[in-house]
């Protein structure tokens, strides 16, 4: 065999051998996602019959799962392991469904809650398996009852799958503080909703929970950049936060400053500009107490049960004989005004005050700063964009610095 030949064998077996080498690497590395894929929803349908609403949640794997029902206002929560939900299309209220919507509520636990349109029997669960193209299916049939009927079954408790499912409780990321030495200010960051509380929708249908999410990060780059200041985060990604635990993570913390990122959302689309409020239990208008009322009803939203928590929330009312912090928020939301205002629009009296309960801390100044308007086209594209995002990133710091400032004038 001459040496031309025999060169070009060799090259061509070395590219064979190469190319064997990648499909084979391609293969392992597609077992490996397929291996590591949580399930997920492919659809989820409601249809009503004379006797019953049905609900049917069609999956790629058979679910364990836990329901129960809950009073004030009526609901039905299900509890399943964690599912992808890749662009599945919500159903319209129909039938004993009010509403329904979805999310991860904690590690490892997806939830489904359901609004009723008043008290309902769960008359029959039933896992199918797959057929005719359809993967496997939950089905949950349901019917109105009367409120003594409901009452009686509450007590009977959950209906579970064979395989009983493990909900692991609620549990935020507890920021831990730098050590007491380090001079700077904490700063807790609160992304609003999260999880299986989406918060409002805009006009091009995406959810606040992940506008404010990507706000909330920004902050956070902003103000670690600065090197002026601590930082911890009540949430890094899509996860359900209890508003208590909110609170309780910005006391944990020994935060000198609360910041808890919303957009808005009004009937008139005509509506625009950003607002701030801080906590007062008589709020400074009619769309202050109604916007306060909305947000506060985040857990319900979630399917958290508030009956055995009159305690707990009561640890955190604010007393009103506690003025500091809330004099304290007050400076803080006049001098963030002061910089929102060159650099974006501002609903009228833009510091407003009302009861949320996100802002009840009693030791921690706390703001709740409205973005803008979700519900108008063009606010809601500027709030898309990342260039207006740094703008009132920009704007926010500002104001911490300002405020920070004039506190140590204060202590000098």
């Amino acid at each position: 065999m001459e040496g031309g030949e025999g060169l070009k064998i060799g090259v061509a077996m070395a590219r064979y051998l190469f190319v064997s080498l990648c499909l084979a690497c391609a293969g392992f590395l597609l077992l490996a996602e397929a291996a590591s894929a949580r399930p997920r929803v492919s659809d989820v349908r409601v249809g009503v019959h004379p006797e019953k609403t049905r609900v049917v949640i069609e999956m790629t794997e058979a679910p364990s799962y836990r329901i129960f029902r809950l009073a004030d206002p009526y609901r039905v929560v299900i509890d399943l392991p964690e599912l992808d939900w890749p662009g599945v299309q919500l159903p319209r209220s129909m039938g004993v469904i009010a509403a329904l919507r979805y999310g991860l509520f904690t590690p490892g636990t997806s939830r489904v809650v359901l609004d009723t349109t008043g008290p309902v029997a769960i008359t029959d669960v039933i896992l199918l398996e797959p057929r005719d193209g359809r993967g496997h299916r939950m089905v949950l049939d349901l019917s109105a009852t009367d409120v003594a009927t409901f009452q009686a079954e509450l007590r009977s408790g959950v209906i579970e799958s064979e395989t009983p499912l493990v909900v692991a409780q609620t549990a935020p990321p507890t920021p831990v503080p730098a050590a007491r030495s380090d001079p700077r200010p904490m700063i807790v960051v609160d992304a609003g909703h999260g999880g299986v509380d989406p918060g409002a929708k805009s006009v091009s249908g995406i959810y606040e929970k992940e506008l404010m999410l990507s706000y909330a990060l920004e902050l956070e780059k902003a103000l670690i950049a600065s090197d002026r200041y601590r930082v911890a985060m009540t949430r890094r990604d899509d996860r359900f936060i209890p508003l208590r635990e909110r609170v309780a993570i910005a006391q944990q913390a020994e935060a000198d400053l609360f910041i808890s990122l919303h957009a808005n959302t009004n009937p008139s689309r005509k509506v625009i500009g950003a607002s701030i409020y801080t906590l007062s239990e008589n709020a400074s208008d009619k769309e202050a107490e109604a916007l306060a009322a909305k947000e506060n009803k985040a857990d319900i939203i979630a399917g958290v049960d508030l009956t055995r928590q009159t305690e707990v929330v009561s640890q955190i009312l604010i007393d009103l004989a506690q003025r500091e912090t809330m004099n304290l928020s007050k400076s803080a939301a006049n001098l963030m005004v002061e910089e929102f205002k060159p650099r974006t629009k501002l609903l009228r009296n833009t510091h407003r005050y009302a009861g949320f309960a996100v802002l009840k801390s009693p030791s921690v100044p706390s703001l709740l700063i409205e973005t803008g308007y979700m519900s108008n086209a063009k606010e809601e594209r500027l709030l898309r964009s990342s260039a207006h995002r740094k703008t009132l990133v920009e704007a926010m710091v500002k104001g911490i610095d300002r405020y920070f400032a004039v506190q140590e004038a204060y202590r000098q």
